[in-house]
């Protein structure tokens, strides 16, 4: 990675803007995961280590751009606080006087978590006064929020036109995790997507294959593969609009593209339908595909044998439905007994499904940004990352 980073700026005593990714659930005012808190525990250590004056900034939800009480950053300031065994102040806003004021009595070593930046429309518009007020706050801004880094917000791209930008811990992890994935992998370098659309993939996959060494597709976006390939898919989740971009893909994959050959089917969409695993040639009309079959369990578990590199992004079926994640857990297990290997798991869906599996521990890296994972592994430069200074 050649961006600058904490390490390469002097923050002793200084104000600093880190903008997080505290986008957290909560269940009744309490956060329920708190996995992205803790993400970002070791550029807040750091700091506070170092006497600098740390002032938060994350969103919350999506409480359109005014101030609503049950997107309050309030529950995760106490389970930050926990965390760090010291107070964590929340502002009452994230810009303005009142807000100024408290930055002005922070002493070195102080944490302020500022207001759900979303409660100002101004933040996802990019609003360059709104930014300029964030930057007021600060002497230094760092970004540790890899999962806001593919938008082009005030927060994550407008306050480094006004302050020296660099990466936090975790954005400079995400970056040299996936960064290596793109130019320089350990081979055999394998992908496995999954996932229900193919339109949300079909970028990374024209980015991947001539990359890769091997690309395995299961999920729902399989199905469209499969219809593409002229078999009948029944009454499964496909794409009939993507079926020439999918053609066109199996051309270019040839042998590096690997579909299933055998599916898990039910009568219908739900837990307690009546469900059979049948051959990708012998799906009945009036079935869905729900998962992989086990003899595509085998095969990809063949093909991912001896890699070094392997990118996982999307579950392999409706991994939410206990009978159908049979194929995303297996697929899990079989990753995580790969030896030697870096183990990368895209964030969303795939690190769910990856936790859920009870394996998130012996996967070398799980990504904290679904989108922005995806879009750093279409090509594309994240404005969140496009800002920050040059080593």
């Amino acid at each position: 990675m050649n961006k600058k980073t904490l390490r390469d700026i002097d923050v002793s005593g200084k104000r600093v803007l880190v903008r997080v990714d505290f986008n957290v659930p909560l269940e009744n005012g309490a956060v329920s995961d708190d996995t992205r808190i803790r993400a970002a525990l070791p550029t807040i250590q750091y700091l506070i280590e170092q006497g600098a004056k740390a002032i938060l900034c994350s969103h919350l939800g999506r409480p359109k751009g005014k101030p609503n009480p049950a997107y309050s950053l309030k529950p995760v300031g106490e389970r930050l606080s926990q965390h760090l065994s010291r107070p964590v102040r929340v502002a009452p806003g994230c810009v303005g006087p009142a807000v100024e004021e408290i930055v002005k009595a922070m002493q070195p070593g102080d944490v302020l978590l500022l207001e759900n930046l979303r409660f100002h429309v101004e933040e996802e518009a990019n609003d360059a006064k709104f930014a300029q007020a964030l930057a007021r706050l600060a002497d230094v801004y760092v970004d540790d929020a890899f999962g806001s880094a593919h938008r082009a917000h005030a927060s994550t791209a407008g306050v480094a036109a006004s302050l020296p930008a660099v990466a936090g811990f975790l954005m400079e992890k995400e970056l040299n995790f996936l960064g290596r994935a793109l130019t320089d992998p350990p081979r055999p370098f394998v992908t496995i997507l999954g996932g229900a659309k193919v339109s949300d993939k079909i970028a990374v996959i024209g980015n991947l294959l001539g990359k890769v060494d091997a690309l395995l597709i299961g999920g729902g976006m399989a199905n469209t593969f499969l219809k593409a390939q002229g078999k009948e898919v029944g009454d499964s989740l496909v794409e009939d609009d993507k079926l020439g971009v999918a053609q066109k893909l199996l051309q270019q994959g040839g042998n590096k593209l690997v579909l299933p050959v055998d599916v898990v089917i039910a009568d219908k969409f739900d837990a307690n339908a009546e469900q059979r695993n049948v051959n990708v040639d012998a799906v009945p009309a009036g079935w869905r595909i729900l998962d992989i079959g086990r003899q595509t369990v085998e095969l990809f578990k063949k093909r991912l044998g001896g890699a070094q590199t392997v990118v996982g992004n999307g579950p392999m079926g409706v991994f939410e439905m206990a009978p159908f994640a049979v194929g995303t857990f297996a697929v899990a297990k079989a990753l995580a007994g790969l030896s030697g290997a870096t183990t990368i798991i895209g964030g969303g869906d795939s690190a769910a499904a990856v936790e859920e599996s009870g394996l998130a521990a012996r996967m070398t890296h799980i990504s904290t940004g679904g989108g922005a994972s995806l879009e750093f592994l279409e090509g594309k430069e994240l404005p969140g990352v496009a800002v920050l200074l040059e080593k």
